[in-house]
């Protein structure tokens, strides 16, 4: 066999050579090119946060930089005089203190259903929330000014004292505003209490004509009912003829706000998503310490003085329970002062009359006595941030022959959980001008401010 020339070899070991060295260097070249496109694509991996929130737990609120002492819960006073056996207050809580504000939380609940949000809330709303108030609150020279004008002694008004307490705090509070345009809710300052005094109204046909004309008169001068048609407006009463004076105006029924002490809600005209249920007080002085007597120096077991003339359920009440001698249940001789029986008794009773309210709910608070509501239909005040069962015992009117049974029932423990809820509560049942942090008119408010944002139209 005759050899290739070695020409022809060495030809075919330049294209060997070309043909094999080719293939690696077009696989070195694209390598880097896809590794960095996969590199691009991918995301980053994922880091876990520093302290993971457990699974269904709610995150702290977030506290807004620079505000931090109206973020924080008021200081919670110790009582005078311990309750022996009770669970202490929480300590008073230290500005930049998170663990403090943890062990709060986690140890002692109160009375509220969620302190934390609703503390929340409350400071956005002291921080944002206005009322307008009509003109009508200043104009002297009006033949009716009476009705409109806040009076100055508020020492005689009795059961009707709420509803003159509301005018005066609001004209002193921060809250006011002077500019409708940046008002959330706007407030129409006739009095009900006051018509009823007044010669030329105090018959419930008069006074609601004269409710009815005064609403149509606001919305012809004014711009600001007939842009909402009235859902951003309110009135304020304590009677139960303040209730039916919004029938003579059916803008005034259905859309404004009812502000009442009437708060039953198995009355037609008053709807409990819409109107708010205001604290019925007494004018008495501001909560003291001094007028508490702790547990163990209360040897009455029930308290309770009314008239039985005003409904079943009191006269029900009166021939169970008016001999027993561990109870101080009178209706028209009572050998026991009013105030006293609130002192030396452990449970007070608030029993229905004419109406589902009392003002002995908000005295057996002021007394430090535990409340006990039996009145059918209730919409206690302030129910959608007071836990009304850590601090009184509800009954059915038709469960009141269980009275004694029910009470005795209710363990020592439990008892003074619920006495140290109730002093804790004291300060959201009473009136002050200018108002303070956290009283009755501000909590009134803050009702107002969880139904504010309704639609309007421009003015």
């Amino acid at each position: 066999m005759t050899r290739p020339p070695p020409l022809l070899l060495a030809s075919l070991s330049s294209i060997l050579l070309v043909v094999l060295v080719l293939p690696s260097t077009v696989i070195f070249k694209t390598t880097p090119q896809l590794v960095q496109f996969f590199t691009v694509q991918q995301p980053p991996p994922e880091r876990t946060p520093p302290n993971p929130v457990p699974a269904g737990a709610r995150p702290p609120p977030k506290k807004t930089a620079g505000n931090t002492t109206i973020q924080q819960p008021p200081a919670e006073r110790t009582p005078p005089n311990p309750v022996p056996g009770a669970r202490p207050p929480p300590p008073k809580k230290m500005a930049g203190n998170p663990s403090s504000d943890a062990r709060q939380g986690s140890e002692k609940p109160g009375p509220y259903h969620d302190w934390e949000h609703f503390n929340a809330d409350y400071n956005e709303m002291m921080r944002n929330l206005k009322i307008y108030v009509y003109p009508d609150v200043h104009q002297n020279s009006s033949p009716f000014s009476n009705i409109f004008l806040p009076r100055t002694n508020l020492k005689k008004l009795g059961n009707y004292y709420s509803e003159h307490a509301f005018k005066t705090a609001l004209l002193s509070s921060t809250l006011l505003t002077s500019r409708p345009e940046e008002a959330h809710f706007f407030y129409m300052p006739f009095s009900i209490n006051l018509m009823r005094y007044d010669g030329r109204l105090h018959s419930v046909e008069s006074i609601n004509e004269f409710v009815g004309r005064y609403t149509d008169r606001i919305s012809s001068e004014f711009a600001f009912w007939n842009a909402s048609g009235g859902t951003d407006h309110l009135y304020v009463y304590c009677h139960s003829v303040g209730r039916d004076a919004a029938s003579s105006h059916g803008g005034l029924l259905n859309n404004a706000i009812q502000v009442t002490c009437s708060s039953s809600y198995s009355q037609k005209l008053y709807v409990s998503h819409k109107d708010v249920a205001l604290p019925q007080v007494w004018p008495r002085p501001d909560p003291d310490d001094r007028v508490l007597n702790t547990p163990d120096a209360r040897d009455i077991l029930v308290f309770f003085a009314g008239r039985k003339q005003n409904a079943r359920v009191r006269e029900k009440l009166i021939a169970l329970w008016g001999n027993e001698t561990s109870m101080a249940i009178y209706s028209n001789n009572r050998s026991l002062p009013y105030e006293e029986g609130f002192r030396r008794s452990r449970y007070c009773l608030s029993v229905k009359g004419y109406e589902v309210n009392t003002a002995r709910v908000s005295d057996a608070i002021h007394f430090g006595c535990i409340p006990v509501i039996i009145s059918d239909y209730y919409d206690l005040p302030l129910n959608n941030v007071l836990d009304w069962s850590k601090f009184s015992v509800i009954i059915n009117e038709q469960d009141v022959e269980f009275l004694k049974e029910i009470l005795l029932s209710i363990s020592e423990e439990t008892y003074l959980a619920m006495y140290n809820n109730l002093y804790l509560v004291r300060r959201h049942f009473a009136w002050h001008t200018p108002p303070e942090n956290f009283d009755s008119f501000y909590m009134t408010a803050y009702q107002l401010w969880l139904r504010r944002g309704l639609h309007r139209l421009s003015y």
